[in-house]
């Protein structure tokens, strides 16, 4: 028997809905019109119908508050602008990704340059960089040589950095996490 894909649906960032109209059901609730003047605590009723005569939409802002806050404005244009604002606070952020630099116990002079010079790029571009040192077979017996090994490649990177995470011990070797300052 075939079985069958399905696809998963894309999970949306939207901004969050809103009650209007016939979906508030809060009874009395707090008014305030289509110029943004506060009228009061109505009957869910008379805003309803202050909001039709004006042609416009009831929208419950503030759901949490005691009675609930309603607002006669265009659903439509309101729901476009909280979303534009969404999408511009999402953008806003700033997403920091960890870069990660291995060297050995044994790697060379040039090498070492190269995994300096590529640190060195990570760090500019405002990115976390993780610098791990691998260890095999017989190399695990030199631990101690491992920690100074990469306290010296940090030592000579040129970039100003701050330390997340201190050299600390792995099943294969040692690791630590610098950051951009």
């Amino acid at each position: 028997m075939r079985r069958r894909f399905r696809r998963k649906p894309k999970k949306t960032s939207k901004a969050p809905q809103m009650r209007a109209n016939e979906r508030i059901f809060a009874d009395p609730v707090i008014l305030i019109d289509h110029n943004n003047e506060y009228v009061g605590e109505t009957s869910l009723t008379e805003a309803r119908a202050l909001a039709e005569s004006v042609g416009l939409d009831l929208v419950e802002v503030s759901p949490k508050a005691q009675p609930p806050v309603c607002k006669i404005l265009d659903y439509g244009k309101f729901q476009y602008m909280q979303q534009k604002q969404h999408r511009q606070s999402q953008a806003a952020q700033k997403t920091v990704s960890t870069k990660g630099v291995r060297i050995g116990l044994r790697t060379d002079t040039h090498d070492l340059d190269f995994k300096k010079r590529q640190a060195e790029k990570f760090l500019s571009k405002g990115n976390k960089v993780k610098v791990e040192i691998v260890l095999r077979g017989r190399e695990k017996a030199h631990q101690g040589l491992a920690r100074e090994n990469i306290i010296e490649f940090l030592n000579t990177l040129e970039i100003p950095f701050r330390t997340e995470e201190e050299v600390k011990k792995f099943p294969g070797g040692f690791n630590t996490i610098i950051a951009p300052e």
